[in-house]
């Protein structure tokens, strides 16, 4: 069977700054009409950054979907047309105030493939100089941490870690260390 669906027409519903959503109707596997919503957003880089004590880098930042602070990863939104690693550098950067060294991708994630095309794209590396200073945007309020590998695994395994790319990262930094 052929799992693909056919768009026959997008129907604009809201285009914002970050973004845009659509209601398309469509073409099911089946044959059958139907339809998806669907939110555009530009995608994002988040980081793992390890220091030379084994430690990761962390922010704890207000979240208003949630009104709630959550512990993240360094992480932030693609600007139109910018490179997903030139994007990750400068997060580590604004977010943690160090530069990073030894830079590897893990890959990319969808977090709701289901009605958003957000792509995460997922990226480790050693902290090289930390300067300290942060560089946040003006509506921008992080309070920086760090937390041993180790400890943010039991973190990330315990519900500490609500953030699926905080999660996703830490999980896969220590099994990548062979931590798990």
């Amino acid at each position: 069977m052929d799992l693909n669906e056919k768009t026959i027409k997008i129907n604009p519903i809201f285009d914002g700054k970050i973004i845009h959503v659509h209601v398309d109707d469509i073409e099911l596997a089946n044959g059958k009409p139907g339809y998806r919503e669907v939110v555009e957003h530009p995608g994002g880089v988040c980081i793992a950054a390890l220091t030379k004590d084994n430690e990761l880098l962390f922010g704890r930042q207000f979240r208003y979907p949630f009104k709630e602070v959550l512990l993240e990863l360094p992480a932030g939104k693609l600007e139109k047309g910018e490179d997903p690693f030139v994007a990750a550098q400068r997060e580590l950067k604004e977010e943690t105030g160090c530069t990073g060294k030894d830079w590897i991708s893990m890959g990319n994630m969808y977090p709701t493939p289901g009605i958003c095309s957000e792509i995460d794209r997922l990226y480790f590396c050693h902290v090289d100089k930390e300067s300290g200073e942060l560089e946040l945007d003006e509506d921008e309020f992080i309070e920086p941490e760090r937390i041993p590998l180790d400890k943010a695994v039991e973190m990330a395994m315990n519900g500490e870690l609500p953030d699926a790319k905080t999660q996703l990262m830490v999980l896969k930094v220590a099994g990548y260390f062979k931590l798990i």
